[in-house]
C-alpha cells in the first residue's frame, strides 16, 4: 500500500470512510458483525487510516455508534493495530426527534472529545476534526478551544472539515504554522467545487481528505461511471472499475490528497484500495479533470 503523510505520520494513500456502516442515504446498514468485518477487510487490504465521527449513528440516541464499531474492529483484528490512525470529528449535534444542529462552544467540544475518547477506547485522539462550522461562534475561538484540548494532551493533531479557504487561514493563524493537520471537504466528480481548498492545502503542506470522493452513499458512488462517461471509458481501458479510476484521478491531483471512500461491504473497500496501484497518464488525468470542469 502506497503511503502519504497525515498528522506527521505515514498512512495509506486511501483511507476508509466508516460512516456508511452506521448511516447512509439508502438507510440500509450492515449488521454489527458485518460492519466490524468491513473495517477489518480494509485493514487486511493495507488501509491504515480510518475516518469516523461521533454523530455517525442510526439514531439520535446512539451517538458514538460508528466510533464503537471502529474500536471493536481494531480490538478484535488479528493484525497489529498500533500503526492505524483513527480520526474522528465533533461539533454536530443530534437530539430527540432527529433534530440536527451545531455546537462549537468550549463546553460542548470538551465533552464531545471526552466521549469520543471513551467510544474509541483511547487516551488521546490521534486526529480530531471540527466537523462543521457553528455560525453562532467565532471560528478563531473554536480553534482556540481545540488548541487548548491539544495542549492538555486529549488531542494529538487538529483538523477541520467543510471549511472555506478563509476558515483554513484562521485555523492556521490560531494553531500556528504547520499545526493544522488536515482539511476534510466534499470532493468528487459530482462535487469538484472544493478544488480551490485542495490547491490551497497543497501549497500549505496540509493533507486534503475528500469525503464522498466517489459521489455519495445515495447511489452516486455506484453510478459514477454512468454519470461521468470519461471515468467509465478510462476504466475500461485499464480493465478496472470507474470507481478505481475516480480515486486514482484524485490521488494524481496532488500528493497531499488522501481520499476516504465510504464502504458498507468488504468488497467495496477492497476495490477502492486497489486504486493506489493505478498509474494514469498525464493525458488521462487532464481528460478526466476537463470532464468535470477543472483545468483548461
Amino acid at each position: 500500500m502506497k503511503q502519504r503523510t497525515l498528522a506527521g505520520r505515514q498512512v495509506s494513500a486511501i483511507g476508509l470512510g466508516a460512516m456508511p456502516l452506521s448511516m447512509n442515504n439508502d438507510k440500509e446498514t450492515p449488521s454489527h458483525e458485518d460492519a466490524v468485518a468491513t473495517v477489518q477487510a480494509a485493514l487486511d487490504a493495507g488501509v491504515t487510516f480510518i475516518d469516523t465521527a461521533d454523530c455517525y449513528a442510526p439514531a439520535w440516541n446512539q451517538m458514538g455508534h460508528n466510533e464503537r464499531i471502529v474500536a471493536e474492529a481494531l480490538r478484535t483484528w488479528s493484525g497489529d493495530s498500533s500503526g492505524i490512525l483513527v480520526a474522528t470529528k465533533g461539533g454536530i449535534t443530534r437530539s430527540e426527534g432527529e433534530i440536527w444542529g451545531r455546537d462549537g462552544s468550549a463546553v460542548y467540544l470538551r465533552a464531545a472529545v471526552e466521549a469520543s475518547m471513551e467510544n474509541l477506547g483511547v487516551d488521546v485522539i490521534e486526529l480530531y476534526q471540527y466537523h462543521r462550522p457553528d455560525r453562532w461562534m467565532i471560528y478563531g475561538e473554536v480553534m482556540a478551544t481545540l488548541a487548548a484540548l491539544q495542549q492538555e494532551g486529549l488531542i494529538r493533531s487538529v483538523g477541520i472539515s467543510n471549511a472555506s479557504v478563509e476558515e483554513i487561514e484562521i485555523a492556521e493563524q490560531v494553531l500556528g504554522a504547520g499545526n493544522l493537520a488536515s482539511v476534510q471537504n466534499e470532493f468528487s466528480p459530482r462535487h469538484p467545487g472544493s478544488i480551490g481548498e485542495l490547491q490551497y492545502c497543497a501549497e500549505r503542506d496540509i493533507a486534503f481528505l475528500p469525503w464522498s470522493p466517489l459521489g455519495g452513499t445515495g447511489g452516486g458512488a455506484r453510478s459514477v461511471g454512468d454519470r461521468f462517461s470519461d471515468f467509465r471509458e478510462v476504466g475500461e481501458d485499464h480493465g478496472v472499475s470507474p470507481q478505481q479510476i475516480v480515486l486514482a484521478w484524485e490521488l494524481a491531483l496532488d500528493p497531499h490528497v488522501i481520499p476516504i471512500p465510504g464502504a458498507r461491504r468488504a468488497e467495496s473497500i477492497q476495490d477502492s484500495a486497489k486504486a493506489v496501484e493505478l498509474e494514469l497518464s498525464a493525458d488521462e488525468i487532464a481528460r478526466l479533470s476537463r470532464s468535470v470542469g477543472i483545468g483548461g
